[in-house]
């Protein structure tokens, strides 16, 4: 099974991919809010790399209510579903892009370098924390 991870933001969108085991960075696409233009992008992904499912961060408060870009998620992951016929996942997103920020700092890569990478980081960790959780609960 072949596994996209997106963390989607106001600018940019972070893809991931795995092949169920351990997620890697893909390439980050920068939208500025055309969500008509990613669906297309992501459409294309879909179909070369034979991807069988979508973990889509979804952005959620550390009190557990739903963050302002929710709605634009949610909206985002029916497009994805009713355009690519592919079940959409959603994965808590919680801290995602504060631990990317800081593993960054950590390895010195300027702030511009950062800002360009720090959604796909985000990728890798949504993904990821998906892939460890579905493997936790196989029993494995």
């Amino acid at each position: 099974m072949t596994y996209l991870g997106l963390d989607l933001g106001t600018k940019t969108l972070g893809i991931s991919k795995s092949n169920g085991v351990i997620a890697s960075f893909y390439k980050t696409i920068r939208h500025e809010e055309d969500y008509e233009y990613l669906l297309k992008e992501v459409a294309l992904i879909v179909q070369e790399e034979k991807i069988d499912k979508i973990v889509l961060g979804y952005p959620k408060n550390m009190n557990n209510s739903v963050s302002n870009m929710a709605a634009i998620v949610l909206d985002f992951k029916a497009k994805l579903e009713e355009e690519l016929h592919i079940e959409v996942l959603l994965e808590d997103e919680r801290l995602t892009s504060k631990i990317s920020n800081n593993v960054l700092i950590k390895g010195d890569v300027s702030r511009k370098k950062r800002k360009m990478v720090v959604d796909g980081m985000a990728s890798v960790l949504i993904l990821q924390s998906y892939l460890d959780r579905k493997e936790l609960n196989n029993g494995r």
